[in-house]
């Protein structure tokens, strides 16, 4: 499976002009017969809408990305203006030219830089869906911060969960440092799953926030497969083989021996303690 990671700067607001170079990446994939290209979160927005959010979220699709996951399939963010009127963060797979899953971002966070909880809705639902290339997951950002989403989309049958992401650097804090964190986040739900990890992270500043970027894919073994560099603009291709899977889950069977109904019954029991 081939696939093209776009660590994109969006431009905050402008929608078709994102759209527009979204499209000239899409139309790159397609001659270069990728299967899979994913863009990072809020790309056609860009990250610090606040007051903006209700001008650029959009209710559907554009129409030129569902004509164009006929050709190559899509994994992008946006601002989507949900039934009840309130704006979602939200994650879409297009395939054949049709809406094959959306993932609303449940963690919204409200500390630090951070305030997504006054201008977007959470969602209520982490959930795998199947493709024509396997089953996936998919996350957004904070979403990938807790190990519990992980391991629901991986009980739920994903083996690749795709994180799409507009990470910040930090003021005063060496760039890779950072970025190890994100790293040993995906690694360790690789290695407890044996899934497959693809994090697609924005480049750039917006409005004095920098994104380092450094996309990554890893391995059902926690390998780094391959990654992006920092801060810039960059497409990242990489062909992954689903045979890894297999062999991990064999020479470390953590996924196998995992007892769902002994989870499930010691949530509910620390639950009712919790709230009763």
């Amino acid at each position: 499976m081939n696939i093209r990671i776009e660590q994109m700067k969006p431009v905050l607001g402008s929608t078709e002009q994102n759209l527009l170079k979204m499209v000239e990446s899409i139309e790159k994939g397609i001659e270069a017969g990728d299967d899979i290209i994913v863009f990072p979160e809020l790309a056609l927005n860009g990250y610090m809408l606040e007051d903006i959010v209700f001008e650029t979220a959009m209710r559907d699709v554009p129409e030129i990305l569902l004509e164009k996951s006929k050709e190559i399939s899509i994994i992008f963010g946006m601002a989507e203006l949900g039934e009840e009127e309130y704006p979602y963060n939200t994650a879409y797979y297009l395939e054949d030219g049709k809406v094959i899953h959306k993932h609303r971002k449940v963690y919204l966070p409200d500390y630090g830089m951070f305030s997504e909880g006054r201008y977007f809705a959470a969602g209520e639902k982490i959930r795998a869906f199947d493709t024509k290339f396997g089953r996936m997951g998919m996350l957004i950002c904070e979403d990938a911060w807790h190990q519990s989403a992980h391991y629901i989309l991986a009980q739920d049958g994903a083996k690749y969960i795709f994180s799409v992401a507009n990470a910040p650097a930090k003021l005063g804090v060496n760039k890779a440092s950072v970025s190890a964190i994100w790293k040993a986040l995906l690694k360790s739900s690789s290695i407890s799953n044996g899934v497959f990890n693809i994090m697609a992270n924005r480049a750039g500043v917006e409005d004095g926030v920098t994104f380092f970027g450094n996309s990554v894919v890893i391995d059902p073994t926690g390998e780094v497969v391959k990654e992006a560099g920092y801060f810039n603009e960059e497409t990242l291709c990489c062909c992954i083989n689903p045979c890894c899977i297999r062999r991990a889950r064999t020479s470390a069977p953590v996924f196998k021996a995992e007892k769902l109904d002994l989870t499930i019954r010691e949530l509910k029991r620390i639950q009712k303690n919790r709230f009763e």
